[in-house]
């Protein structure tokens, strides 16, 4: 034991991919199912990469994982680290960014996480193995790993699972297997499979019946557009009051508290006066924002996807939404526009806002309220406004995918002098 402990390394941080990050002789390394804190030897190392060969001291934020298949299956990361020092790492990721984007200085920011078996949205994979159908994640560059327990689903969805093993396995168009995507809408689950082979008529009956029984009004097949195979009910779903028909696959939060969350951030971040202008919504998807914040001012509300914004559209009516369809990266909304909104509020994919970014930071409207999933990408957005002038009044961090390396976050930015009577 005295050689292991003098052998062993400690590891000192997380990388942003979630692996546990060491020094030794041969430099920095990157141990996947470690934590900071932990004394640990290693199996192997391979330039940047180590393998764990075992942990001779935990480390203070070490617990044991919730569930049985965390080191399997690969959609948890992070359950053998404690929720709060999860969070906390979280918070000093988006810190740490807004640092590098030369923010100073950076107020204290608000942290939220929801809490486990409330995702409501999530892409399985199916295979045929033998005489059953394997249904959940991808081990790490791996398998499908079965999904026999789940700490992060929502308990309706996860008590589909065994039907839809035993639906998908008497299904003829499936041959060797495929993956569906489940959102969980207010009119109950909603899926949309992919499958590698054409469902026929019988196909159809056995998605109809499976449906029907199960109270999933809708069943589709994933193309240019969706296909409908099954539809035994309304399809619906609710922002706010107002009721939508989202598309097959549409995007919505993985969680409801996290959804919760960014709007009660984003609303916050509005300004108290001159909302008369109006507010520029840019990637509004099928309304998740759009609705409340025209309980506040009109919206011009700008979407690329044209599903998402027939959902936008259809809702609008009656309502202070005014949706319109545009490819942000190829045709920005234009500074001389953004400089007449009171507020732009954004929520960019996972890659982040393009060349939208250069037309806010030209057109200065007096608020920005930017959500971010990335930050990668939030550094490259964020900077150019930094440079513009823009300052950082408020930062909302959210932990809604919980255990993985991914982090929500909100950031409020004003022009000094611009708007700041006009401020919370």
């Amino acid at each position: 034991m005295e050689n292991a402990v003098t052998n062993a390394i400690r590891v000192v941080a997380l990388g942003n991919d979630g692996d546990g990050m060491a020094q030794t002789p041969q430099g920095r390394i990157f141990v996947p199912g470690t934590v900071p804190g932990d004394e640990i030897l290693l199996a192997a190392q391979n330039g940047t990469h180590g393998t764990l060969d075992r942990i001779v001291v935990p480390g203070a934020d070490r617990v044991d994982a919730p569930c049985h298949l965390f080191g399997a299956c690969g959609g948890c990361r992070l359950q053998d680290m404690a929720l709060p020092a999860l969070l906390e790492w979280k918070t000093g990721r988006v810190t740490e960014t807004l640092q590098r984007a030369g923010f100073d200085p950076i107020p204290a920011p608000q942290a939220h996480q929801v809490s486990p078996h409330g995702r409501r949205r999530v892409d399985l994979a199916f295979r045929r193995v033998e005489k059953q159908i394997v249904l959940g994640l991808h081990r790490r560059h791996g398998d499908v790993v079965d999904m026999s327990e789940c700490t992060l689903l929502d308990p309706t969805l996860f008590a589909l699972l065994p039907p839809l093993r035993a639906m998908l396995h008497s299904l003829p168009a499936v041959r060797a297997g495929g993956d569906i995507q489940i959102n969980l809408l207010d009119s109950g689950p909603d899926l949309l499979i992919t499958m590698d082979g054409t469902p026929d008529a019988n196909d159809r009956r056995i998605l109809a019946q499976f449906g029907k029984k199960h109270g999933i009004p809708r069943i589709s097949l994933q193309g240019r557009p969706p296909e409908t195979l099954a539809l035994t009910g309304p399809v619906f779903h609710h922002f706010d009051d107002v009721r939508v028909v989202p598309p097959p696959g549409a995007f919505l939060q993985p969680a409801r508290a996290g959804e919760a969350f960014i709007k009660s951030a984003v609303l916050a971040g509005l300004p108290r006066k001159g909302l008369k202008a109006g507010i520029i919504e840019l990637y509004a998807g099928c309304g998740t924002l759009s609705f409340s914040l025209a309980e506040h001012a009109k919206v011009h509300a700008y979407e690329g996807d044209r599903a998402a914004l027939a959902c936008l559209k259809q809702a609008s009516g009656g309502t202070r939404v005014l949706p319109a369809l545009r490819d942000l990266n190829r045709q920005p909304v234009m500074a001389t526009d953004l400089a007449k909104a009171a507020a732009v509020v954004l929520d960019p994919p996972h890659a982040g806002a393009g060349a939208q970014i250069a037309q806010i930071a030209a057109g200065r409207p007096p608020c920005i309220i930017y959500v971010s999933c990335n930050p990668a990408a939030m550094l490259r957005d964020l900077t150019p406004l930094r440079d513009a002038g823009y300052r950082l009044d408020s930062v909302t961090v959210i932990d809604q995918f919980l255990w993985s390396a991914e982090v929500e976050s909100v950031c409020v930015l004003t022009l000094p002098g611009a708007s700041r009577r006009n401020r919370r």
